[in-house]
């Protein structure tokens, strides 16, 4: 199957056991090294830092555009706020929003594929898929209608002539619940096999932040993790589709941040990629003051720092900014030696000493 191809990507490994390699729908392969980063684009008039500004015709392409300019391998599209204190809008209203949009993407994605590179005799290589396509959403129904979505005919046909026989479908469920709000989602992840984010709330958006209470997180999620992935393979999702998200801020306070990032170490003995979302969210301003839309500076410290730590995919709402810190954070890895292991990062001198 064609791999994807994007700005910062290292060749694609052969060792598809390795964590820095996740699977996507169709057997696709996306190297996360040096590092991958999925643009955020709300469809929604109620996100906690940019609800309804995209909500115009053509808005959420230009939208998509930029963040493809700025160096995104991947659009995370999400029609439903799940914002502390969100409702609940259904199936049929976050379809309604959703579907335009997702096939506007996998048209474009059809319009930027490169030309195929001929081989030898009359064989030719498809091309590398420019970017991949995620949608943010815990209902069974929404993400088989998603899955099932196909670019217009236009599209269809210039990916054929493009070398791409079957049509590029949608490639990642990004799930907060981890499977846990929709007990169909499970059996549909077995049908399809996408890639998966594999997410954790202890509750619905309503309510999340009543519930952020743990005798300790990051041991709630290290099981909740393991538990998750054992049923989810049970089921028939292959391992190597499913990547983690401890979703900070989704019945988590400050604090519970502060420790599952510093347990990172921890996280990453279950042996597959991390996936973050730290962009604009409370705890950025809990310790800056700053409100959603001035996050970004903090946004980009606290995505570097991640990526040190081995976090490997950053969902942002600034990709340009994005990248510029973990360009210069793998600059620095190269030459630096932060001791061989991220848990010097965030250790305190007890535990180094």
């Amino acid at each position: 199957m064609p791999e994807f191809l994007y700005p910062g990507r290292s060749a694609v490994t052969e060792q598809t056991g390795n964590a820095l390699v996740w699977q996507l729908r169709g057997g696709r392969r996306l190297t996360l090294a040096p590092f991958l980063v999925a643009g955020i684009l709300n469809i929604t008039p109620d996100s906690f830092s940019d609800g309804g500004l995209y909500a115009a015709p053509g808005a959420i392409l230009k939208r998509a555009g930029e963040h493809l300019a700025a160096g995104a391998g991947m659009l995370d599209l999400g029609a439903e706020s799940t914002r502390p204190g969100a409702e609940d809008i259904g199936h049929a209203e976050e379809w309604r929003r959703l579907e335009p949009a997702l096939r506007d993407c996998l048209d474009l994605r059809c319009r930027s594929l490169p030309e195929p590179a001929a081989l030898e005799g009359d064989g030719m290589k498809a091309p590398a898929l420019p970017f991949a396509l995620s949608v943010d959403s815990f209902r069974a129904e929404t993400a088989k209608k998603a899955l099932e979505l196909t670019p217009g005919e236009d599209a269809l046909a210039l990916a054929r002539t493009r070398g791409i026989a079957q049509p590029p479908l949608l490639d990642v469920i990004n799930d907060v619940s981890g499977g846990s709000f929709d007990p169909a989602m499970p059996e549909i992840l077995a049908q399809y096999k996408p890639g998966y984010v594999l997410g954790h709330s202890p509750d619905r958006p309503a309510v999340m932040q009543e519930k952020a209470r743990y005798d300790n997180v990051v041991d709630t999620l290290l099981h909740w993790f393991a538990s998750r992935m054992e049923l989810l393979v049970g089921c028939g999702l292959p391992e190597a589709c499913i990547c983690l998200d401890p979703c900070i801020g989704f019945g988590k306070s400050p604090e519970h941040a502060l420790e599952i990032i510093a347990a990172i170490p921890r996280l990453l003995t279950l042996g597959r990629p991390l996936y973050f979302g730290v962009s604009r969210k409370s705890l950025l301003g809990a310790f800056t003051g700053q409100a959603p839309r001035d996050r970004d500076g903090a946004t980009q410290v606290l995505t570097a720092l991640l990526a040190g730590a081995g976090v490997a995919v950053h969902r942002v709402h600034d990709t340009r900014g994005a990248v510029a810190a973990l360009q210069i954070t793998g600059a620095l890895r190269a030459r630096v030696s932060f001791g061989g292991t991220a848990r010097h990062l965030f250790a305190t001198e007890e535990e180094l000493s």
